[in-house]
């Protein structure tokens, strides 16, 4: 039994990463649109959590949110619009959100609109850097500075190499913990999630800063591997609080996973938890540590 489910695990993580490469090499709108449909399905399954817990959210209202947000956040990316445009999207969301519910025959209650807000925020927001990720120049952070090695394929882009990087660490991070934990681990992190261990924790960080580090090295920065470090280590800390919310999100409403989606893993919710905090922490680090890449 056991191996069937480790065989099923295996192939579905495999089909999983293979679909990620794919989608993160072709860029663009096959990448917004990919993300697009993996939202709308962790939505789907977060809602349905919610009705568990006895609480009815403005799920199709939400859904169409997120889609809009994520829409407007590839045209915003790509220069079509104005940043400030994609920005209001979330407020006026949210405000829609609030009148749907208020237009009910049953009145929301605070549960009902701290859900909807919160599905916004998790599986709409909060993605929708993975977009601005992708999409990042290397002219949007610095001009008349290559922050790729010019003797690299033209093909490959900032934003192409940051988002893979990303994804690698939160994988190295994943995988460490899981095996680190399963050999070592005596120490139970949280009664949220008792099968998460320190000595997993700490495995799993190990990892992912030793793929930051590396990335860093390969980028040929000022202070590259130092940066890589940093950046290994916030991704580590967010993976793990992305899935530790989600945990708690599943207790609160009594399921053990979030949907059956994935044979092996569970719902979608399941495997992207990990992905869902990082983004946002990634993009806005680069940023700021962009002026000390050329110092």
């Amino acid at each position: 039994m056991f191996l069937a489910v480790s065989k099923k695990r295996l192939l579905s993580g495999l089909i999983v990463g293979v679909f990620g490469f794919l989608i993160v090499s072709l860029g663009n709108w096959w990448f917004s649109i990919s993300i697009s449909i993996i939202v709308h399905l962790a939505l789907l399954e977060f809602f349905r959590m919610s009705e568990f817990a006895g609480i009815r959210p403005a799920t199709k209202t939400t859904l169409l949110a997120c889609q809009i947000l994520l829409f407007f956040t590839q045209l915003s990316s790509q220069g079509y619009i104005s940043i400030e445009i994609s920005d209001a999207i979330l407020p006026l969301s949210g405000a829609a959100i609030c009148g749907w519910l208020l237009l009910q025959p049953v009145t929301g209650s605070i549960a009902d609109v701290a859900a909807s807000i919160f599905g916004l925020f998790y599986l709409g927001f909060l993605p929708s850097h993975w977009i601005k990720l992708r999409n990042l120049l290397e002219t949007d952070l610095i001009n008349n500075f290559n922050l790729i090695p010019a003797d690299w394929p033209p093909s490959i882009t900032f934003g192409m190499l940051i988002t893979f990087s990303t994804c690698f660490m939160i994988v190295g991070f994943d995988i460490g913990s899981y095996f680190v934990g399963k050999k070592f681990g005596n120490h139970s992190l949280s009664p949220i999630s008792p099968s998460k261990t320190i000595e997993g924790v700490i495995g799993g960080l190990f990892f992912s800063i030793l793929i930051g580090s590396y990335f860093g090295y390969l980028l040929r920065w000022e202070f590259g591997i130092l940066i890589g470090i940093f950046i290994g280590v916030l991704v580590a800390l967010f993976s793990l609080v992305g899935d530790l919310t989600e945990s708690m999100l599943k207790r609160n409403a009594g399921l053990k996973d979030s949907g059956d989606f994935l044979p092996g893993h569970g719902g979608i919710l399941d495997r992207i938890d990990s992905y869902l905090f990082t983004p946002a922490i990634v993009f806005y680090i680069v940023i700021l540590l962009s002026p000390l890449i050329i110092s």
